[in-house]
């Protein structure tokens, strides 16, 4: 973003000041760096029965490993440096993050038990937090504000993209070289790239074109602002709830592609991409475009499209937890959960658009951060780490023992007892069932929302003439 066109009148993109090619390459490079972000944070999903063998590891300190011991520093530190983004540099804060958390994921590889691989967790989730609330907060101002819903959903894809790589690269690397290997050469090209991103990315604020407020609003006042608008709150909790299956969900469906199907490690890493890749990045597209479309009639759009998708969804994921075992049957099960991937990438674009719209300039990232303390800390953090869980539960009643420990006894990792594996694949299909029943509270939260956001939106752009 070398060139600025001030007053450009044929921008269709870009916000005054800056031009439409160099937004874009602004954008695209964003995605990248999201789309590490999550191939960082995926891979663990994909290696987890080579990890849970060689490390000795249970469904819970698997969960673990995706779950609390990222989410933890990844919600506590997203609040205190999306301050620091209200007023800094928010170019290097992404690049310096981004060096943090692919250094990390490398050493993931040089992981020999379960506490080093979880403190090495600990260090993806502090870089991870330096990257979507200054991300976020630098998309709003490099685009009109009647294209951000799209923007947003351009740099969203990084979410299914990410998941592509994360599982389809780390299945191959692991089969051939081992699950080691695969954490090294994953972290590798994140160091680059924060590199790239350092020296080509520019700051609006430097350029003179988004300057920060002069008086910057305090936590305390920015909370209050917040607080002042329900949709916020209620599309936050909204998202939390499809996150929360998102994360569990996909943290465990290739152990289940495994246990239940039978499906290789490449087989079904690659697979598994693959379908997370188009139905995501469809359902992520579609909802910005939609949205950009029907918001601007209506901005209860914003919330009740996700809802109508995330409804939509349910029944091919029952579908797909019950298909019975058979030739192929692996891949039907996958076409099955294409469609509640896609349903349930729909949110991102609208909702983060609509939060977006919903606050001041210098309340952008702090709003992203607090929406992301809540839903990392419960979706990201308790997701995988109670799907882990329950799935030891689950195990352990189908199998008759008295507790989990006495499961892990009996059957350890790498077992190859038949009535072992039975509790082991039954167990994960009913806790993936089980969590399933919580689509009410998000549906009932994204009802909520439709019901104010028109009078907060409204709101806020009155607040801000």
């Amino acid at each position: 973003m070398t060139d600025a066109i001030v007053g450009a009148p044929t921008n269709k993109l870009a916000a005054p000041g800056l031009s439409d090619a160099n937004v874009r390459y602004a954008l695209w490079l964003l995605l990248g760096i999201y789309t590490l972000n999550f191939v960082d944070r995926q891979i663990v999903a994909v290696l987890g029965e080579d990890l849970k063998r060689d490390l000795n590891l249970d469904d819970t300190q698997f969960g673990l490993l995706g779950g609390l011991a990222f989410a933890v520093f990844y919600t506590v530190l997203g609040i205190p440096i999306a301050r620091f983004a209200e007023r800094g540099n928010r170019v290097s804060i992404i690049s310096a993050a981004l060096a943090i958390w692919s250094g990390f994921t490398a050493l993931c590889g040089t992981a020999t038990s379960f506490m080093q691989i979880l403190l090495f967790r600990f260090g993806v989730g502090v870089g991870e937090a330096g990257c979507t609330p200054p991300a976020h907060s630098l998309i709003s101002d490099y685009v009109k504000p009647e294209k951000r819903a799209s923007a947003l959903a351009l740099y969203s894809m990084g979410v299914p993209i990410g998941t592509f790589v994360g599982f389809a690269l780390g299945a191959v690397i692991a089969a051939n070289y081992g699950w080691r290997a695969a954490f090294m050469l994953v972290g590798v090209p994140g160091v680059a790239l924060a590199i790239i991103a350092f020296f080509t990315l520019k700051e609006p604020r430097k350029l003179g074109l988004a300057a920060p407020p002069a008086n910057k609003a305090s936590f305390a006042e920015a909370l209050r602002e917040l607080s002042s608008k329900p949709s916020y709150w209620y599309a936050v909790l909204a998202a939390t709830v499809v996150s929360f299956l998102g994360y569990g969900h996909s943290y465990f469906l290739p152990a289940f592609l495994a246990r239940t199907h039978g499906m290789g490690l490449q087989e079904r890493g690659v697979a598994f991409a693959v379908m997370v890749l188009f139905a995501g990045v469809l359902g992520t597209w579609a909802g910005g475009k939609i949205a950009d479309r029907y918001a601007a009639k209506d901005a209860r759009a914003y919330v009740t499209l996700p809802a109508i998708a995330f409804a939509l969804g349910a029944p091919f994921f029952v579908a797909a937890l019950f298909w019975p075992v058979g030739p192929n049957s692996g891949y039907i099960t996958l076409l099955f959960l294409a469609v509640p991937t896609a349903m349930n990438s729909v949110w991102y674009g609208p909702v983060y658009a609509a939060i977006q719209g919903l606050v001041k300039p210098h309340t952008r990232a702090t709003a992203v951060a607090v929406m992301f303390f809540i839903l990392n800390l419960i979706a990201l953090g308790l997701g995988p780490t109670t799907m882990g869980r329950l799935s030891d539960v689950f195990a352990a009643q189908r199998y008759g023992a008295a507790d989990t420990g006495a499961f892990k006894a009996a059957c350890p990792p790498g077992t190859t007892d038949a009535a072992c594996l039975a509790a082991q694949s039954g167990g994960l299909q009913t806790a993936l069932l089980a969590s399933g029943s919580v689509i009410v509270l998000g549906l009932l939260f994204f009802w909520l929302a439709s019901r104010t956001i028109r009078k907060d939106l409204a709101d806020a752009a009155q607040a801000q003439t």
